[in-house]
């Protein structure tokens, strides 16, 4: 198998570092290939890139209807949030609301990702609580799952519980694939992750973002997850995030969300395009450079939006002393 091509590459000083090898692919709806490089058609953990799609599972058991979720919340179960105080004290509302609190989310706790929540944090001498974890808002969306069907919310990170099983449901719907036994792992989270092509992945995406193959259910659900992830884009990830920065400024017309390991995913909405990527070795840096560059060239940026991509498309890299010493840049897109 030839390898993927180099996507982005590490400069220090005047010489190349690293290079960062990577496969991507834009399709519509009818899996028409718009742009590819690389294997799509090898299977990767889609990680925290699909959680809107997990989250379809809200519409399929109807939960939505018993809590007639807000756009705050939908967007908080599509997020990967970075602990900020806006996050925490939404995620806390959206258990209450649905008469459950923070002992009931099985995501474990770690650090706000955010610098300053996490600093804050330490001089209240207090410790993370899994409110923080950056998962904790689609947690709260699987519990309200676990609610409208009337099972136990108690392990429902569990494969073989019912909210797993509506959630790989809906996304085998959407991406129009099964999810394997043979290919599947435990997400950073708890709940289980599957993998299944980059080209399976960008035509979900596609699908969420027109509507075109879903009933009539899912098509709304997946419009109601984009409008409520692109309206409310910090509660998606948070200060300074590429998600937050990119949905910002493009104002409704990309859905974008990152995963652990170097995964990129999303749609160009107004086009009905769906995009997946992957940078092979992991780098989140690196595979921000390529889904900034990616954008760049087939989002069609107006200024303002085009500001915002170059930033990630060449990203300083600094020595401790904070001295610019290098660069990660954009090769290959």
């Amino acid at each position: 198998m030839d390898a993927n091509p180099i996507l982005a590459e590490a400069v220090r000083g005047n010489w190349v570092e690293n290079r960062h090898r990577g496969a991507y692919i834009i399709v519509d709806a009818d899996s028409r290939v718009i742009a590819s490089s690389g294997d799509v058609e090898r299977p990767v953990f889609p990680r925290s890139a699909i959680k809107s799609m997990q989250a379809l599972a809200i519409f399929d058991r109807h939960a939505v209807d018993r809590f007639h979720h807000s756009p705050e919340e939908l967007a908080l179960a599509c997020a990967s949030h970075h602990g900020e105080d806006e996050h925490v004290d939404n995620v806390a509302h959206f258990l209450d609301r649905m008469g459950l609190s923070v002992d009931d989310l099985e995501c474990g706790a770690h650090q706000p990702t955010n610098d300053k929540a996490r600093q804050d944090l330490r001089e209240a001498g207090k410790e993370p609580s899994a409110l923080h974890n950056n998962c904790s808002g689609k947690h709260s969306g699987m519990l309200s799952v676990a609610l409208a069907m009337g099972v136990p919310t108690s392990g429902y990170v569990g494969r073989e519980h019912d909210v797993q099983k509506a959630v790989r449901a809906a996304v085998e719907y959407v991406i129009g694939e099964d999810l394997t036994e043979d290919r599947c792992g435990i997400d950073g989270c708890s709940i289980p992750t599957w993998a299944a092509p980059l080209r399976a992945w960008a035509r979900g995406f596609a699908r969420m973002a027109t509507g075109v193959g879903l009933d009539a259910g899912h098509a709304a659900g997946a419009q109601q997850l984009f409008d409520a992830a692109t309206s409310h884009p910090h509660l998606v990830a948070g200060t300074g995030h590429l998600d937050t920065l990119v949905m910002e400024a493009f104002q409704g017309r990309v859905m974008q969300k990152g995963g652990a390991e170097g995964v990129q995913c999303g749609a160009i909405r107004d086009k009905g395009w769906g995009y997946a990527l992957k940078c092979d070795d992991g780098n989140m840096v690196a595979s921000h450079v390529m889904v900034a560059a990616l954008l760049l060239k087939y989002a069609d940026p107006d200024d303002s939006q085009r500001t915002v991509l170059e930033q990630f498309v060449r990203q300083p890299i600094k020595n401790v002393r904070g001295t610019v010493v290098g660069e990660m840049r954009a090769a290959g897109i």
